[in-house]
Order: structure tokens, then C-alpha cells, then sequence
């Protein structure tokens, strides 16, 4: 009994020479070993290496005395310190050998050479709404490595191929958001090292192919060009050849489509119903393959939701088979179901063997590329001459240092807006027009009315004011085209499209594309008043960068709107505008400039600041 008496902290003390004797509240004696004593099976799963009580596993199960003046500390099951299980010591069991799951996955992999190739996927964000040949192409044009895409496929919005060139597919990560596409949004690419696409894998033998073209010959029927692919994996043929063909897989739907589209192609019916298909991606060219389908079964299949329709809705279905499927019950009634169906195939005239309503369309196909752009509409010959010699001495003023010459172009009574693709309810630190931020008025975005009213610029001063805080700028004539959209003899109205660049701060050197609506009144000098300029600013498109300032000056072959040479009485009418003096004194200035009218504005400017031009040159 005396034995009986001992306490377990005598026990313990044997193992680290000291607990306190205090006794923890909710334990007590108990017949059990100890957790200390227990078996060894219990991992610590940190990374601060062997635990001190893995050298309890001797073969008697108790400890050296001579290590009892060592340290111990108490185990801590929840411990998240220490190494990975599997390097830890005094885990010997006979049984197995200590392999970490990881272990065994490297060695089933293969090892890396350099005489293998490299995989990697491309993903474009929202690249399904890009036609396969255009985005490719784009890419091709601005990487600076030629690459070939391997497995063009769309994933719901997003569009990949893989490439098999480590230099390739570093050239495309690097113009990653430098491009743009037709909207003038930027073109996201995403790189990431990959195994080989499925289809690398998977191709079929030219054995199966051969059993697979003979299964397919013997299903087709020529008079009423249908083809019979149901069941195709319980084939007898098939079967008693030993060939197993699943259709679900994508090198057996690819190579369908293959044998299809070099024999068939003027197919009308295909039933591949009941080949357990889950998912419509391998179909999403069918529509290419075989462009004169009308009747598709897909019935008795494992297709759970009609968004798999999508991938399909290119063809002109007339009849289409879904029975069978997951996604008929997920439905509450049938007219949502109907309606779903005929969401994605307008045309079609039966579902499910019934009859449907006949569609409402046009026969008018929808244009799937834009017309060319036509260069500038001028309408006549005089007022070509007009808008011109105004355009070019316009913009003299507005890239010059002082945008205070216009003063003579508006009306007293004028009106000035500037709109950017942009919101009040964005971050105008993440814009690259944040310069003009502050200042557009988008009234597509903009449903404040007092701050409508408020960034509307009105009378003369305020909206020069307005033009001179802008930045400082140089437009390229070259790439203006202008049309004219209203005239009278009282009023016209054109419209200025083009590019120009930023010439200070933080942007300088950036490519900006804008519109310029003007209308305009007869001057009292024979020229136009300005009375509504509405201007809309955007970022360039890569297309128009490229193609901004190619040539140093304007000339009239060159140029969309050819650019007059000012003749000396039109110059010394300007010269009046911007300096107030009369024709005497404005036309003796030019003389004496050379006829250079940007010199000898500025010896206007500096003369009339130092108060060194005389009262009588104001005299009219």
C-alpha cells in the first residue's frame, strides 16, 4: 500500500527534477499511464526540431538516470513550432520507412530537362468578347517573340492557350496592360508556368482514329445528312475491338469535330445524347466545324445548368434535344425553361420534340466588323477654307505658353465643358487623366444637377480662364479629321477629332486622344466667334500612339485636313484678335518679325508688359 500511496508528482519528478507540487485543479490519480508514458504516435507538428521525449523509445521504455540533469519541458499537443513529422528522430518503426507524402509525389514526378519543353497558360480577363484571329493577332503584333497558341479555348468570360517557349510567354507577361483593344480598355495577360495542355497528353492513336472514322461512317445517314453518335463508348464495333472511345473527353470530341468538319462539313444533325457529357467547352467551335447544323441532341446527358448553353449559342439551332438532363429540373416551371433555351437560340422552332412559337427576327444579319473610318466631311469648298485657316490659328493659341489670345476667339457670352470616361464616385489617384478629374462634366455619370450647373463654364473670361489652367499641350494637325455637322448662315457647327500630347508636369510626353464639338457665329472681322465649345478627353488607343506625330509638320497631302499657309492680311487680322492694336501697328510688328506671328507675339507680350508700346497703336 505504501506504493499506492505514491503521488504522480514523485512520478513526474523523475523526468524533468521539479514540478511544483501544486495540485492542478481538475486532476487528479488515475489508473491510466500518464501522456508522458503513452505511446510515441502523437506528432509535434512544429519546426523547432526533435522533441526531448522522443528518446524515451528504448527498448525498456524508461529513461537514462544520467539524463535527468538535462532541461524538460512540458509537451504541448497544440504546439505548431518544431520540424515537419517526417524529420524527426526516434521515429524507427519496423514496419515502413518514414516517406512524407510530398517525398513520394517528387519521386513519381518527373525531373525536369532541359530537352523537355516548358508549358505555360495565357489567360486573358474577358477575352471570350475577342474574336480568336483579332486577339491573336494583336498580341502577335506587339510581342517582340513569335509564338504559336496552343489549345485556344474560352472559360465563361476568360480566354486561354498555352505556348510552349519560356521567351515567349515572358514577352507577353511584360505587355501585359500595354495594349488596348477596340473600346480602349487595356488587354490583362496572365502568365503561369503549366504541366502540357490535355491534348498533348491525350491524342488519340491513329489505330483508334482509324476504328473511330469506320464507327463514325456506319452511324452517318447521307440522305438525310444526320449523324448518330449516341451511346458511342457500348459500341459493339468499338467493344469487340478493344477500343474504349469516351466522348466526354476532349480528344475524342476534338477529333469528332476533325473528322466532321474534312468529310461532313455540310452536316444537319448530330445526336450525341447519352455519352454522360458533363460539360459543353469541347462544342464551343462546333459552330466553325459545322456551320449548317439545325438539329442537336444533347439529351439523357450530366448537363446540370443551362449556362453551358453558352458555350454553344453560336450555331442557328432549329431543333434541340436537352431531355434527361440535370438542368431541366433545375427550372420551376417550363415556360423559364423555354425561355432560357430560347435566350441563347432565338431561331429555334422545337425543343424537346415540342413545338415552339414561331421566333420574331429580321433577316438582317448584324455587321460582326465596322466600316473603315472616312476621312473629314467639309461640305464646300469655302467652308473648308474657313475651318481650316480658324483650326489652325485656334490651336497656335491654345499650345502656346499664354493661352490668353483666345480671348478674341469666344464670344462674350460662350460656354465651355470637358468630359473624361470617368466618374465622380472613382479614385482619380488610379487615372492617368487625373488632371482632368476635378473638371468633367460626364453628364452620363454626373446626376448632380448644382454641380452640372457649376462645371459648366460661362462668358468669355471665365472659360479662357478655364483653358489656360489646363495642361500645356501640342496637337499634331496631321490627325485631325473634322466634319461638319450643322450650318446656316448664322450658325455652324463641327465636330474636331484628333490627338495631342502633354508638354509638362507629371504626364509629359503622353498621348491623348479627344473631341471637339464647336459652334461657332460670324465674327465682325469675316472670321467665327466661338459661342459652345464641349470637348471630351481620353487616353490613345496603341493603334493611335503609334501613329501620333509620325511626320515632323503638316502638309496638304499628307494631312486629313490640309493646313493653310496664312496669307499676310488673314495673319494681320489675327494679330489684331490677339494684341488689340490697330491694322498699322499690327502689320508693321509682322514686318518687322519676318512675318513669324509666334515672335512677334512674344515681343508683343514682352513691349506691352514693360509698357514700351505707344497709345496710338491702340487707336482704331
Amino acid at each position: 500500500m505504501a506504493d499506492s500511496n505514491r503521488s504522480y508528482i514523485e512520478h513526474d519528478d523523475r523526468y524533468s527534477g521539479g514540478f511544483s507540487t501544486k495540485k492542478r485543479k481538475g486532476r487528479g490519480p488515475f489508473t491510466g499511464k500518464m501522456y508522458s508514458e503513452g505511446s510515441h504516435k502523437y506528432r509535434n507538428r512544429g519546426n523547432y526540431g526533435p522533441h526531448p521525449r522522443s528518446r524515451l523509445d528504448d527498448d525498456d521504455g524508461d529513461v537514462a538516470m544520467s539524463d535527468t540533469h538535462e532541461p524538460r519541458h512540458r509537451f504541448n499537443p497544440y504546439n505548431r513550432g518544431g520540424k515537419r513529422r517526417d524529420d524527426r528522430s526516434g521515429r524507427d518503426n519496423k514496419n515502413f520507412q518514414s516517406v512524407s507524402h510530398k517525398d513520394v509525389q517528387h519521386q513519381n514526378r518527373p525531373e525536369s530537362s532541359d530537352d523537355k519543353k516548358s508549358w505555360f497558360k495565357i489567360t486573358i480577363p474577358h477575352g471570350k468578347k475577342y474574336e480568336k484571329s483579332w486577339i491573336l493577332g494583336l498580341l502577335q503584333g506587339a510581342c517582340n517573340v513569335p509564338f504559336s497558341a496552343v489549345e485556344y479555348h474560352c472559360d465563361h468570360s476568360r480566354a486561354h492557350f498555352f505556348v510552349d517557349d519560356p521567351a515567349a510567354a515572358k514577352a507577353l507577361k511584360q505587355i501585359s496592360r500595354t495594349i488596348t483593344d477596340r473600346e480602349n480598355f487595356k488587354v490583362t495577360i496572365i502568365t503561369r508556368q503549366c504541366p502540357p495542355p490535355v491534348i498533348q497528353l491525350m491524342n488519340m492513336k491513329d489505330e483508334e482514329i482509324e476504328h473511330f472514322k469506320s464507327c463514325m461512317q456506319k452511324r452517318y445517314d447521307g440522305a438525310r445528312q444526320a449523324l448518330d453518335m449516341k451511346a458511342l463508348r457500348s459500341d459493339p464495333d468499338l467493344v469487340a475491338n478493344k477500343v474504349d472511345l469516351i466522348l466526354g473527353r476532349k480528344s475524342c470530341m476534338t477529333t469528332m469535330l476533325q473528322i466532321i468538319e474534312e468529310n461532313v462539313p455540310e452536316l444537319l444533325s448530330l445526336d450525341i445524347s447519352n455519352n454522360k457529357l458533363f460539360k459543353l467547352d469541347d462544342l464551343s467551335e462546333i459552330h466553325l466545324k459545322v456551320p449548317n447544323l439545325k438539329i442537336l441532341n444533347l439529351s439523357q446527358n450530366l448537363l446540370k445548368s443551362d449556362r453551358e448553353l453558352e458555350k454553344i449559342k453560336s450555331l442557328k439551332l432549329e431543333e434541340l434535344w436537352l431531355e434527361g438532363n440535370p438542368l431541366c429540373d433545375a427550372f420551376r416551371d417550363q415556360a423559364r425553361y423555354i425561355s432560357a433555351v430560347l435566350k441563347r437560340f432565338p431561331k429555334l422552332l422545337r425543343l424537346d420534340g415540342q413545338e415552339l412559337p414561331p421566333p420574331i427576327t429580321f433577316d438582317v444579319e448584324t455587321p460582326t466588323t465596322l466600316p473603315p473610318c472616312k476621312g473629314s466631311y467639309l461640305a464646300s469648298e469655302d467652308i473648308k477654307v474657313l475651318v481650316l485657316r480658324f483650326l489652325q490659328q485656334y490651336y497656335v493659341y491654345y499650345d502656346a505658353e499664354d493661352r490668353q489670345g483666345l480671348l478674341n476667339v469666344y464670344h462674350d457670352e460662350a460656354c465651355c465643358s470637358l468630359s473624361i470616361p470617368f466618374g465622380p464616385g472613382q479614385n482619380p489617384t488610379r487615372s492617368s487623366l487625373g488632371d482632368y478629374f476635378k473638371d468633367s462634366r460626364n453628364v452620363k455619370r454626373l446626376r448632380d444637377p448644382t454641380l452640372r450647373f457649376k462645371l459648366l463654364k460661362h462668358k468669355r473670361l471665365n472659360v479662357v480662364g478655364f483653358l489656360n489652367e489646363l495642361p500645356r499641350t501640342q496637337h499634331d494637325l496631321n490627325s485631325f479629321v473634322v466634319d461638319i455637322t450643322a450650318q446656316s448662315n448664322t450658325l455652324l457647327c463641327f465636330v474636331v477629332n484628333g490627338i495631342f500630347k502633354e508638354v509638362e508636369g507629371q504626364s509629359s510626353g503622353t498621348v491623348r486622344a479627344f473631341s471637339r464639338m464647336f459652334i461657332a457665329v460670324p465674327g465682325s472681322d469675316g472670321g467665327l466667334l466661338l459661342v459652345n465649345d464641349e470637348q471630351f478627353i481620353r487616353n490613345a488607343s496603341t493603334e493611335e500612339v503609334r501613329k501620333a506625330f509620325a511626320t515632323p509638320a503638316p502638309t496638304p497631302s499628307s494631312s486629313p485636313v490640309p493646313v493653310l499657309a496664312p496669307l499676310p492680311h488673314e495673319m494681320v487680322q489675327a494679330f489684331i484678335q490677339l494684341s488689340g492694336m490697330n491694322a498699322e501697328w499690327s502689320q508693321k510688328c509682322l514686318e518687322d518679325n519676318g512675318w513669324d506671328f509666334d515672335q512677334a507675339a512674344q515681343i508683343f507680350m514682352k513691349l506691352n508688359a514693360e509698357g514700351n508700346i505707344p497709345d496710338v497703336a491702340f487707336l482704331k
